[in-house]
């Protein structure tokens, strides 16, 4: 059997739904309905023009729960246990992801404590466990969307996952409200009417629940007065607004809201969106469960693409600890959840989807209509003076001609004269001053390394001017272009290029894409057009961190990076041109790819203070990796982390406290051997369950304090 395409497509645009309602919503998160209407009026749109919008607990939560289905590998019979495990991998601790207000204040953070100290789930979650009004807040709901994706036209399975799912941190009506939801996006790939959407929503709930009730009264009045929507608004504050409930953001208010704008908002995308976030209240949220819902019900074609498309350009920020995994866009959202579903249907996927997903997931492919992968354009003019006019480019995603499969971007810029170039690249690296805020704490490390090959498409329409083309990558601190050969497109001819980073010394790459170079014509300006095609890299990656040339990025007083890493816990800071991790009970931070394979981690690092001081390989986030370490008594030991480490082989090694080591460690698919300063002390066979791919880091346990000064990867 293979999946539909209609579903793959609704996925995309489901997802990309539910990056509009956050984007939306934020702005007002937490307004009432008046404070929205006294300062906006009516809503249409996005009410901030964010410079780039950073990351939202809303769509983290949703993208990282998802991967206990890959990470646990039992598919439909996953457990609530194994989305906690989840939690725990890609959460950072107490910062980022989520909002972190407290034990016995916000959910998520009390669950995730709980977890930490051994109670399971669902137990950790539950009312039994944590009280009633702490278990049924909104993340219940909140995070649950991609439960729905992953389940296109099977509402039975979407409740049994979504349950699992939200009785990690919630129980009662907060899971309750992930069924529903889960139910009705599922739901919403067969059925377009609203109301039966609902209906099917509720028929997974107990009937007398206060969830199902409150859904059931809304439907009432909106029967009763089909076209008064604020006496709608006004009869939900009265009878379940947020003083009715306690705690600080409770799940039953703002179901009320999203049902209004269900039913009110007529089946329109923009109607429907508009009008939940006109109630004020959790907007980001309830804009974004709706946003997937109703992205999923219409499919693209109802998601207009100046409004709502071209303002994110498929840019998603997120904060997990995984650096890699933080710049995203939301094709690769979209293709993820797609290369799940169809494992869980046992389904096959037809091409190219089947290629993508298998091979080159994060590639620009551009074959979700629409798409642009968040490319950008910028030129280097020969000339400064305000006479020649600022650089106006237009992306397009097109079916007129393609590399593979069936769509490629259409890339045009304004008049450029011969011997300009014009940049079209994919940002590879992220600082602070390319957000608006700090908004849930992002941290990112790169996705493409000096010693990979980037590969691209480039084509010459029939009606383009002529032009040379390379590919190139832009190195962060020195601002160095590396490019490879110039070749002169021939109209109506797709070019295949590739092009090796070389390995650099202390080298970070931010951007990637083509180069186009304006051939001369006769002085006159041009406008520049080609298409672009299947970008991205593949190959080994093949450099150093030196950590004098790394710096302090500062978003806020208390939001603070160290470029390239992302830290799991521990006071993590630069001196001295050397990166110091310390703790008082562990301390983690990690940088690479998340899905390097096989290589050589060399790290030159100095043990400090106290007994356990760990460089990481293969780190899948913050339970899953494994780590040469600097043991008490005087002992090298290889440790397997599984939610916790243990011990797999140690041996005498007589270290000492303010000695400097070149400690490397070589991965080779289930094979770990262990280096110190040239001689190999340590090699193992992990046999059981191996970790075959991820990043690399550094870590101290009880009160350790250790300081590093280079890495190199090979």
């Amino acid at each position: 059997m293979t999946m539909k395409r209609e579903y793959i497509e609704k996925i995309y645009a489901g997802w990309l739904g539910k990056i509009i309602g956050i984007r939306m919503g934020a702005p007002v998160e937490g307004w009432s309905y008046e404070q929205i209407k006294n300062i906006y009026g009516k809503l249409n749109g996005y009410p901030v023009d964010y410079k780039e919008f950073a990351a939202d607990d809303d769509s983290n939560g949703p993208l990282f729960f998802l991967r206990a289905l890959e990470d646990c590998g039992r598919g439909t019979d996953m457990e609530a246990q194994d989305v906690a495990d989840a939690l725990l991998n890609y959460a950072p601790f107490e910062h980022g992801f989520f909002w972190w207000g407290g034990y016995g204040i916000s959910t998520e953070h009390t669950a995730y404590l709980n977890l930490r100290n051994g109670i399971k789930a669902p137990q950790s979650g539950s009312i039994s466990q944590n009280g009633r009004v702490m278990a049924e807040q909104i993340g219940g709901q909140i995070f649950i969307d991609t439960w729905g994706l992953v389940t296109p036209g099977n509402p039975d399975l979407a409740a049994v996952l979504a349950e699992k799912a939200a009785s990690v941190t919630h129980d009662g009506n907060g899971v309750y409200g992930g069924i529903f939801v889960a139910v009705c996006i599922s739901y919403a790939f067969v059925e377009c009417d609203v109301c039966k959407i609902i209906k099917k929503g509720l028929s997974y709930l107990p009937e007398n629940c206060e969830y199902a009730k409150v859904v059931r009264a809304v439907v009432a009045y909106y029967e009763e007065h089909r076209r008064d929507w604020e006496g709608c608004c006004h009869f939900i504050f009265e009878n379940y607004g947020y003083d009715k409930y306690q705690g600080v953001c409770h799940i039953i208010p703002n179901i009320a809201v999203m049902i209004l704008a269900l039913l009110y908002g007529e089946g329109d995308f923009d109607k429907t969106l508009n009008l939940c976030n006109q109630c004020g209240w959790d907007t980001d949220c309830n804009v974004g469960n709706l946003g997937t819902l109703m992205g999923v019900r219409g499919g693209l074609s109802v998601i207009d693409y100046n409004k709502w498309r071209k303002p994110i350009n498929d840019f998603l920020a997120c904060s997990s600890v995984v650096g890699s995994l933080n710049i995203v866009d939301i094709p690769y959202g979209a293709s993820y959840i797609v290369k799940l579903a169809a494992s869980l249907a046992g389904s096959e996927l037809p091409e190219p989807y089947k290629t993508i997903c298998r091979e080159r997931i994060d590639s620009c492919h551009f074959e979700y209509p629409g798409s642009t992968h968040a490319i950008r354009v910028r030129s280097k003019h020969l000339h400064t003076s305000d006479i020649y006019p600022k650089l106006e480019y237009h992306l397009q995603n097109t079916d007129e001609s393609a590399a593979t499969g069936s769509r490629s971007l259409k890339v045009t810029a304004n008049v450029m004269q011969g011997g300009e170039n014009l940049f079209i690249y994919k940002k590879t690296y992220y600082v602070p001053e390319d957000f608006h805020n700090s908004r849930y704490d992002p941290a990112f490390s790169p996705v493409v390394y000096p010693g990979q090959t980037i590969h691209g498409s480039v084509m010459l329409p029939e009606y383009g001017q002529a032009v040379l083309v390379s590919l190139y990558a832009k190195e962060r601190h020195t601002q160095t272009i590396y490019e490879g050969d110039k070749i002169e497109l021939q109209k109506g001819i797709w070019e295949n290029l590739t092009f090796r980073i070389p390995a650099l010394e202390g080298g970070l790459i931010e951007e990637i894409g083509f180069c186009v170079h304006v051939k001369a014509d006769r002085g006159k300006g041009v406008a520049v057009t080609v298409l672009i095609d299947d970008l991205y890299v593949d190959g080994s990656s093949c450099y150093s961190i030196q950590m004098e040339k790394e710096t302090e990025e500062c978003w806020t007083i208390v939001h603070r990076e160290i470029s390239q890493f992302t830290k799991l816990k521990g006071l993590f800071y630069l001196e001295d041109g050397e990166l110091h991790l310390s703790c008082g009970d562990f301390g983690e931070a990690y940088t690479g790819k998340y899905n390097w394979e096989d290589y050589k981690a060399l790290f030159i690092i100095t043990p400090m203070t106290g007994n356990h001081h760990l460089v990481n390989v293969r780190v899948q986030g913050a339970g899953r990796c494994y780590a040469a370490a600097f043991l008490p008594d005087g002992n090298i030991g290889l440790l397997k982390n599984m939610n916790g480490y243990r011990v797999l082989l140690s041996k005498s090694f007589d270290w000492q406290c303010g000695q400097e080591y070149q400690v490397a460690v070589r991965v080779e698919h289930d094979m770990i051997k262990i280096e110190i300063d040239g001689e190999e002390v340590l090699a193992y066979r992990d046999a059981e369950g191996p970790y075959l791919k991820g990043s690399i880091g550094l870590g101290v346990l009880e009160g350790s304090h250790v300081k590093c000064r280079y890495i190199s990867v090979s």
